[in-house]
């Protein structure tokens, strides 16, 4: 497979030991990269769900693709999120060109990047870190279920479906969170005189310019690969979303298909 140069990627949400990762598919998008800089912004191991039953062999493949790029000196930080926040106390550890962090700001041309998983926003998980987990518990048992009923749709011919995505788009408590995040990220990035921030966390890919009464920034989100199958591309000077499709990788000669 022919790889494609790109300046920097970032992922997130990966949640690698549940069964709602898309470990398959995330392989064949990371085996079909090469990045200067690669950018895991949490939540890639799903500490608060991890189980020695459940570990496919297509999960420590992404773990050792990861680390092939390592010894490829391709730059790669992990910032922790908070289904892997147990790796936050090993925060600024470094191995030749892989950095675990909490927080990442990155110098890009005249810009400046704050980099973050967003779970200090949640006031779940800074208040009930209990019914987070749980919540977390009740999302995988969705997608289990999500993923048996979209068998049975594919079964019968009809297109696929995602319960958790409905949820978000039409329950106005869910709707309201997503918003109230991105202007809280937005607002703390312009008052510390950033031009771009980019989260994890909600699972919920976006490039959007965001305007307060302090100024403007470019938010963004990498979304996730549980059901979003997404990533955040920089390259020529510019910031794309990649979804992942099947038809991508059905041959060699794969054309990267890029929404803006």
């Amino acid at each position: 497979m022919t790889e494609r140069n790109v300046e920097m990627v970032v992922i997130s949400d990966v949640h690698l030991g549940t069964y709602g990762c898309h470990a398959v598919e995330l392989l064949q998008y990371l085996r079909s990269i090469r990045p200067k800089v690669l950018v895991l912004n949490g939540d890639i191991i799903d500490i608060w769900q991890f189980s020695k039953r459940y570990w496919p062999d297509a999960h420590m493949q992404v773990i050792r693709k990861i680390m092939k790029f390592i010894t490829e000196d391709v730059q790669v930080f992990y910032l922790t999120g908070n289904h892997d926040e147990m790796l936050r106390k090993f925060a600024d550890l470094k191995l030749d060109s892989f950095q675990l962090k909490n927080k990442l700001v990155l110098n890009i041309g005249q810009e400046k990047v704050w980099l973050f998983h967003g779970d200090v926003f949640d006031v779940t998980m800074q208040h009930s870190k209990w019914l987070a987990k749980l919540g977390a518990f009740g999302y995988d048992s969705l997608i289990l279920l999500n993923s048996f009923v979209n068998w049975l749709l594919k079964m019968a011919g009809r297109p696929k479906m995602s319960f958790s995505r409905k949820i978000k788009s039409s329950v106005k408590s869910a709707v309201k969170f997503m918003s109230d995040f991105e202007a809280t990220a937005a607002s703390i990035a312009i008052e510390n005189g950033y031009d771009y921030v980019i989260c994890g966390h909600i699972h919920h890919p976006e490039i959007r310019k965001v305007k307060t009464e302090s100024g403007s920034i470019t938010y963004l989100n990498s979304g996730d690969w549980v059901e979003s199958l997404s990533a955040l591309e920089y390259d020529e000077g510019k910031w794309n979303l990649y979804y992942y499709k099947p038809e991508h990788f059905a041959s060699e000669k794969m054309a990267a298909v890029i929404h803006a």
